[in-house]
């Protein structure tokens, strides 16, 4: 009996420690923290309200145990909702309140279900619950157990996945409208080039479906299979393809000239895909390209022709500035002579001389002008910009044009500068403008009228006007001013003019970057301004000129006698220089007609100065000079060019290949025989720094 009583009490107490140890359990679960467990009895009042609740809803267990039940801290709505759902759901009528917490426990139905806690703050959490109906041992209902948990986290999971979700939608739905939309056909193959996607540029471009291409080779809907077989090749190994030419065959046949332009593209672990493509409609860039190029053909054939034109009239140009030269010299060289010559002339012969010098003079001025006007349009004008002296330049001007002023009785008023005034341009050139502008203002002047200049300064440019009371001009007729050849209606005036002169002068100004323009009121006169580019003063370098050489007096007897040269097939030009040598009782002159006997004759007698004119039968001027160059006799020989030549470009040429000075005819006396006195002073020069000798003799 001992034994059995001590084995009984032992059970006894392993029962009772698995009791006590169940209840802790029990106790350490019902009061976590973690969830709430609210216990009501049968009527919905709260009993027991744990740790977990407490947390949850902020309220302590004094503050609802028998006071309250769980709808009193449910969402109204959400209760009101419900009752509504399990009215609909049992098919019975449900209260909204408690009764639509517990309904389905209290049948045994198990029971889980969202609905929002209301805490004694006034916020509110989303919560799940599971509801149990609590019995007794004889099975009869003595309450609910109401245990939650907040639902805040998953929710806000939740939410932010349907954000994403959304977004992803979005970005699929914004890829795929920019796919759409794109105006080239726009496909992704596997790397084998099996198409997996399209737009609907491709389904236009094959006349195919979007279905019928997904799975479809990528070659298949070309002229040329293998060379588009082989652009995929060719991006998978380069990663990239640009502007690779093919043609897209559709079902219907059309054909469409495409540049395929392809790149490789990746998942996010670097695992290729495939290849995405974009393929352009180049066919009728295709046909511009080709009638662009014959158009280009046809313009440089256009502007080869242009420029042999062009060519063509400066050789024109050239050839009859010479010709009209030649016997221009003569007629301006002899009438100086007569002229200056002894005895003087008479009256009658005084005033015939006159008319001839004036239309001389005249002729060659609309020589010059022509052949300026013809350089500015062939654009082979060359202009030697730089700070210059308006101050000088005016000064030259009216001591220039102050003879035609006092013939018309036209007074001259010319502004004083308190300061030197500079402006960037060529100094001949502005020369050339200022005198026509002068020129005319007094030759369409009235009688004793004046003619004013004046400058002033308009922002970074110098406004130089000249002022005239001439019979203006009407509007019509200011229109028509700058047009070539037109003289607005002087053409029957005593008044000379080609109509010229004011063309270039505009052309002249623009070519400097100025400009030019008039304003003119009829029976007051007219103002013709020139704007210039103002610039500052050049530096004292700058301003330091080499002196002019001058001519020479004639040498008294006894003095050395030079010997000259002149090369001329122009025998009226050799007889003017034939007697402009005359009057030189210090100069003897030799003559050859051609370029080989003036070579000859230079290395016989080995002259002091050579006059060599450039076009000569046979061996011309230039290529003489280069013979006598090659000579160290006949080397240090100062060689004159004297040619009816006188464009820029051939007096260019000429200083460039040697010559010591270029005449251009017609002669004139004093810088001709200027001429000849600076290369007589450079040979004696030479020739005594060569031999160490003193001046040499009479020959």
């Amino acid at each position: 009996m001992p034994d059995t009583e001590n084995g009984l009490a032992r059970a006894e107490v392993q029962r009772q420690a698995s009791i006590l140890k169940t209840g802790a359990l029990q106790a350490a679960i019902f009061n976590s923290a973690n969830f709430s467990s609210i216990a009501t009895d049968t009527k919905g009042v709260i009993q027991i309200f744990n740790v977990g609740a407490e947390r949850m809803l902020g309220y302590a267990s004094a503050d609802v145990v028998n006071k309250i039940t769980p709808a009193d801290i449910s969402d109204p709505l959400e209760m009101v909702s419900r009752a509504r759902e399990l009215s609909a759901e049992l098919s019975t009528p449900i209260t909204p309140g408690f009764e639509a917490l517990v309904f389905k426990a209290s049948r045994g139905i198990e029971d889980i279900y969202e609905l929002s806690y209301i805490r004694k703050d006034g916020s509110r959490f989303p919560a799940v619950v599971s509801v149990t109906a609590l019995r007794d041992a004889e099975d009869l209902l003595i309450g609910y157990l109401l245990i939650g948990t907040d639902n805040s986290a998953r929710k806000q999971v939740e939410a932010e996945q349907k954000k994403l979700d959304q977004r992803l939608r979005d970005q699929q739905f914004y890829t795929r409208s920019l796919i759409e939309s794109n105006v080239d056909a726009l496909m992704t193959t596997d790397p084998s080039g099996i198409l997996s996607d399209v737009n609907k540029q491709t389904e236009a471009l094959t006349g195919c479906t979007r279905d019928e291409l997904i799975g479809a080779p990528f070659k298949n809907y070309f002229t040329d299979p293998g060379r588009a077989a082989a652009a995929i090749k060719l991006v998978l190994n380069k990663n990239k393809v640009t502007n690779y030419e093919l043609t897209a065959r559709a079902r219907d046949g059309k054909e469409t000239v495409v540049s395929f332009n392809a790149t490789t593209f990746y998942d996010r672990d670097r695992t290729l895909q495939g290849v995405f493509a974009a393929a352009r409609d180049v066919t009728e860039r295709k046909f511009l390209d080709q009638a662009l190029q014959e158009t280009n053909v046809e313009l440089e054939s256009a502007k080869f022709a242009a420029e042999q034109a062009n060519l063509a009239k400066s050789d024109f140009l050239s050839s009859m500035s010479h010709e009209l030269r030649s016997p221009l010299n003569a007629i301006l060289g002899f009438a100086q002579l007569v002229e200056s010559g002894t005895p003087k002339p008479t009256p009658s012969q005084k005033a015939s001389i006159d008319q001839i010098l004036q239309a001389g003079w005249y002729l060659l001025e609309l020589i010059n002008e022509i052949l300026d006007l013809a350089l500015i349009e062939s654009g082979k004008l060359s202009l030697s910009q730089e700070a210059m002296s308006l101050t000088e330049v005016l000064a030259d001007c009216e001591a220039m044009i102050e003879p035609q002023a006092h013939g018309n009785h036209i007074h001259l008023q010319f502004p004083v500068f308190a300061c030197p005034c500079f402006v960037k341009a060529d100094r001949t050139r502005v020369k050339q403008v200022f005198i026509n502008l002068l020129s005319n203002a007094i030759k369409y002047n009235r009688v004793g009228g004046g003619v004013e200049v004046s400058c002033k300064q308009i922002g970074l440019r110098t406004r130089i006007s000249f002022r005239d009371t001439g019979a203006g001009l009407a509007p019509d007729k200011l229109a028509q001013l700058f047009q070539p050849f037109n003289r607005l209606g002087q053409e029957g005036s005593a008044a000379e003019g080609t109509g010229i002169g004011l063309v270039v002068s505009k052309r002249l100004v623009e070519l400097m970057g100025g400009e030019i323009g008039v304003q003119s009121t009829v029976g007051v006169g007219s103002v013709f301004w020139v704007e210039l580019n103002t610039t500052a003063a050049p530096g004292l370098a700058a301003c330091i000129q080499a002196p002019e050489p001058t001519a020479s007096e004639p040498a008294p007897d006894g003095l050395p006698v030079r010997m000259v040269l002149c090369v001329e097939d122009n025998p009226a030009n050799l007889m003017l220089v034939e007697q402009l040598i005359a009057r030189r009782p210090d100069l003897r002159l030799l003559s050859a007609r051609d370029g080989q006997r003036g070579v000859e004759i230079a290395r016989s007698a080995l002259p002091d100065v050579i006059l060599m004119d450039i076009n000569l039968p046979g061996v011309n001027g230039i290529q003489a000079l280069k013979l006598l160059a090659r000579e160290p006799a006949t080397a240090g020989i100062p060689v004159i060019a004297l040619s009816a030549n006188a464009m820029p470009r051939d007096i260019e040429k000429g200083l460039e290949v040697g010559f010591f000075h270029y005449l251009t005819k017609p002669i004139k006396v004093d810088e001709f025989m200027a001429a000849i006195d600076a290369a007589l002073q450079r040979h004696t020069a030479t020739a005594d720094a060569t031999s160490g000798l003193a001046p040499r003799g009479t020959r």
